[in-house]
């Protein structure tokens, strides 16, 4: 197993100190789905949920999600965040929504949290947005799909590339 390097010598939490790395480019891509009753797939789509545009609120919730990771993941440090790109697609067959965010920076450590928190994010606005005609929502296989940049190589679904 690697080592944590968010714990110390002695196993207490510690920032990792990345000020001697040099910046470079760094993307991750994360996916997440919200499923839900084919009624409430439907109320979206057809615009009539309450509080508005789901879509659009979701989409905007996970790029401000990502752009705040390191104020809500404790040891998450701030980055340089160069590009956001949140999509929200609607899956008859879920039913539900298939949610993707990618993540570019340019910097000394990698961008996974900011993507897996964008995905997550837009995901609790889709439930929040719904919640009064469907609390049967399921936010699920939120995960991370690719991250390139850095000394570990590119990694894509389940194996590491180099």
């Amino acid at each position: 197993m690697a080592e944590l390097s968010h714990l110390d010598e002695r196993g207490s939490p510690r920032m990792v100190d990345v000020g001697k790395k040099q910046p470079t480019r760094r993307v991750a891509v994360a996916s997440g789905y919200v499923r839900m009753k084919g009624e409430t797939l439907g109320a979206i789509l057809g615009g009539r949920i309450p509080k508005g545009n789901v879509l659009v609120a979701a989409q905007l919730a996970g790029i401000q999600g990502a752009k705040r990771t390191w104020e809500l993941i404790p040891l998450c440090h701030p980055l340089a965040v160069t590009s956001i790109q949140v999509s929200l697609e609607p899956d008859n067959g879920l039913p539900g929504i298939q949610i993707q965010a990618k993540v570019e920076a340019m910097d000394r450590t990698g961008v996974e949290m900011e993507a897996l928190t964008a995905v997550s994010v837009a995901a609790l606005t889709v439930y929040d947005m719904c919640k009064a005609i469907d609390r049967d929502m399921v936010l699920s296989e939120i995960r991370l799909e690719l991250k390139s940049g850095g000394k570990s190589g590119t990694y894509s679904r389940g194996r590491v590339l180099g």
